[in-house]
């Protein structure tokens, strides 16, 4: 009897309820916003911000030209700092990277790429960079929970054949960045430690930086942008970050591991937070498990070998148990704190701050390197029909609606992220745990419930809206399954603290990144700002 009533709710019925909670919630937290907002974008308040930031960085200079001078000035060249210097270089423009080390890095994260990221590699013509680094080609995810599994495809039948997710070594991707930026005559590249940003009259004028002989030197451009990533010692000079840090990841490299589903990501709801695996090479598959809080088990006496093999271990699909266990006693144990981070810039004449150095999410569904390209895809069409980039007080007016431009996609991301994490993750909560089942049983109903969030995660639906409808579709659905077959006071009340709990998980995010820039762009005035022209006032 259950089964069939569920059978015969509709995924619009759904839909249309949680639009219905949504309105109502997001209305009075609009208000609220609102009122919020007018007190803190005060011209008074905001300018003894911007004042206080910028004569935090260095004192005044004199700036007469001279061969250190560029038209940008990129700090780091990870996947942001790269693709943004050749995307500019392209443009015909000098742009001088400083990177604290040109070496092949090697990380644990940055190795899944969605396949928005990858439409938006070749949007600027940077495809090639997946190519001759052993890249595996992605097309979905399978989810696994207490035995069950789901497989979830990529929504990619109206892309053309080559559109897929990429994941591979994320060390290797960044050099073929590299070598491609470093390949236009423009774009110079070159080893240094960025110590300060140099400031004059409140306009950002270059950097002081330490090159790879240990020399001080400094280094002047119309325009400052600052990509040195999630460790970056100069955001606080242009921004107000509020980093949380709510897990930890333990990464592991499984050698010839058949995984479940091949050429899928593999999310594994396992107690007490998830579990990723992808391939990143033919012969290789990334493993990472989250630890929830700041701190992990220590990796040098022990002690998470034996966290990874008592616990981790035996919540592994069976197919890769006998690889899991491998990697863990060969020891190349790697971990690294999450982080996330609301973008909340200053806006600073000369500089500009991009990729994880300004805006991070939980990277649970590999959202940062789209969320990067993406950006970058904004900025690059606001500068281009810029030829002087040297009125660093009208640019700076002008590219605040690079702020408001990105909203919509980067936030879409950022949220997914941050809510789909706290709801993957096991609770003592019964109410939170419900909203675990349900979820999961709600991605595997197909239709529109599978295809909707899927597009979402993979970055070829970034619509906050979409994402805002499918998140309370999923905790109605949770409380639709309380209440069969025979609802009781008990089945209520959880399901009033269902809906309550999902509340209390979306909305300090959507708050966080902006009610009004993520859902109502266009009401924002810099949304409209043309780019200035000679002669033009500047701000103040």
């Amino acid at each position: 009897m259950e089964a069939q009533l569920l059978g015969w709710l509709s995924p619009l019925v759904i839909s249309s309820f949680a639009l219905m909670i949504s309105v109502f919630a997001f209305y009075a937290l609009l208000v609220k916003t609102r009122r919020n907002s007018n007190r803190v974008l005060d011209p008074t308040t905001s300018k003894i911000h911007h004042d206080r930031t910028v004569t935090s960085t260095v004192g005044s200079l004199n700036v007469n030209g001279g061969d250190n001078v560029a038209d940008v000035i990129v700090v780091g060249a990870g996947v942001a700092g790269s693709a943004l210097a050749y995307t500019l270089g392209k443009d015909n423009r000098r742009v001088h990277v400083i990177e604290r080390d040109l070496s092949e890095p090697d990380r644990i994260v940055g190795e899944l790429l969605q396949p928005g990221g990858y439409l938006k590699l070749l949007e600027l013509g940077i495809e090639d960079c997946v190519e001759e680094i052993d890249a595996q080609r992605v097309y979905g995810y399978a989810l696994f929970k207490n035995g069950k599994r789901i497989r979830l495809a990529y929504p990619l039948e109206k892309f053309h054949t080559d559109v897929s997710g990429r994941s591979f070594h994320n060390g290797r991707f960044i050099q073929r960045m590299r070598e491609k930026a470093a390949s236009l005559p423009n774009v110079q590249l070159e080893q240094g430690t960025v110590v300060s940003l140099l400031e004059e009259n409140g306009t950002i004028k270059g950097v002081r930086y330490k090159n790879k002989a240990g020399e001080e030197s400094t280094a002047f451009a119309a325009l400052t942008i600052v990509c040195d990533g999630c460790f970056s010692n100069l955001r606080r000079s242009l921004c107000n970050p509020q980093v949380d840090v709510p897990s930890c990841f333990v990464g592991l490299v499984l050698e010839n591991c058949n995984l479940p589903f091949a050429n899928h990501g593999h999310v594994v709801l396992a107690d007490p937070s998830p579990i990723l695996m992808y391939p990143i090479s033919s012969t290789e598959v990334r493993c990472l498990v989250d630890v929830p809080g700041q701190k992990v088990p220590s990796i040098a006496n022990g002690e998470m070998a034996n966290y990874l093999k008592t616990v981790v271990a035996p919540q592994m699909p069976h197919e890769v148990f006998d690889s899991f266990i491998a990697a863990v006693n060969k020891g190349n144990i790697k971990s690294m704190p999450n982080r996330s981070m609301p973008a909340s810039p200053y806006p600073t004449p000369g500089a500009l701050l991009m990729g994880d150095a300004f805006n991070m999410r939980h990277p649970l569904t590999g959202g940062g390197m789209t969320v990067a390209l993406s950006d970058i895809v904004v900025l690059r069409n606001l500068l281009r029909p810029l030829r002087d980039l040297t009125d660093g007080s009208s640019l700076c007016k002008y590219l605040e609606s690079f702020y408001t431009l990105r909203k919509p996609v980067a936030s879409t991301i950022n949220t997914l992220a941050n809510a789909l994490y706290k709801v993957f993750c096991s609770s003592k909560d019964e109410a939170r745990n419900e909203m675990r089942e349900a979820c999961f049983d709600y991605l595997g109903l197909g239709g529109m419930c599978t295809s909707g969030p899927v597009s979402l995660l993979s970055g070829l639906n970034p619509r906050p809206l979409t994402l805002v409808c499918h998140f309370f579709a999923v905790a109605v659905y949770g409380v639709i399954r309380l209440l069969i077959p025979f609802p009781s006071p008990k089945r209520m009340w959880l399901g009033a603290k269902l809906i309550s709990g999902a509340s209390g998980i979306i909305f300090p995010i959507i708050k966080a990144e902006g009610v009004r820039q993520m859902f109502f762009p266009a009401t924002v005035p810099a949304y409209y700002r043309a780019p200035p022209v000679k002669g033009e006032t500047k701000c103040s």
